[in-house]
């Protein structure tokens, strides 16, 4: 069997169905294959003891690897067309995100989120978390108005606006928050909300960005910039 991580919550030694399903059905395990699980604290090295389904495994070796950011980092991007949130959920958890919390704003197209597509993007995470090497899946939570936004130790929304850069205001031993708009970007009086509950507006540059990308930018500026 080929290297493979499966997330398996509490390291109990029973992977949940679908994680059974793709060791049986794509990759073919046997009883004795190895393989690696993770949890929100620690990986081990795993070996198959019970095909089930369920997959039963013992653990053979554990380690906590350090390859979290080290701080809380909230991701806010507004409610966006198609399936655009699944691409900012995927490189959200590459980046080292550990909550995306989508947001109803004035310009968004959609106003509400599906149950079914709700748990489709909480899948994304954690496949995004088993291929980056991540211990953390973090939480996808279903979409919120824009004026429920609590209050935050340290805010950066991106607005073409802006004059500010990440580099300027960004201190990275703090809880970090970010709030990216919809496809029309995010009203003034929007802007000016985020401002009273604790965010600065940065410039991602001159050119105009699709919302997908500007999320992107943003965090991979605030984390892979910041080499975390």
């Amino acid at each position: 069997m080929r290297p493979h991580r499966a997330y398996s919550p509490g390291l109990t030694g029973v992977l949940s169905f679908r994680e059974s399903r793709h060791l049986l059905e794509v990759l073919r395990a046997q009883v004795g294959d190895r393989f690696t699980v993770f949890d929100a604290e620690r990986e081990a090295l795993a070996e198959v003891v019970e095909l089930g389904p369920p997959v039963r495994y013992r653990i053979l070796e554990e380690w906590r690897p350090e390859r979290e950011v080290g701080v809380e980092v909230a991701l806010y991007p507004a409610l966006l067309k198609g399936d655009k949130l699944s691409e900012v959920v995927r490189s959200a958890t590459e980046l080292g995100a550990t909550r995306i919390q989508p947001l109803i704003t004035r310009h968004s197209v959609p106003k509400e989120m599906g149950e079914g597509k709700l748990r489709r993007l909480q899948a994304v995470a954690v496949e995004a978390a088993k291929q980056s090497g991540r211990l953390r899946v973090p939480e996808v939570l279903p979409p919120m108005p824009l004026k429920a936004l609590p209050a935050v130790e340290q805010g950066l929304v991106a607005h073409l606006g802006a004059r500010s850069l990440v580099r300027e205001v960004l201190d990275p031993l703090k809880p970090l928050a970010l709030a990216v708009g919809p496809e029309g970007g995010f009203a003034e009086e929007e802007v000016e909300l985020l401002q009273e509950r604790g965010f600065t507006p940065v410039s991602l540059g001159r050119r105009i960005l699709r919302a997908e990308t500007a999320a992107i930018a943003l965090l991979a500026l605030c984390t892979a910039g910041e080499g975390r």
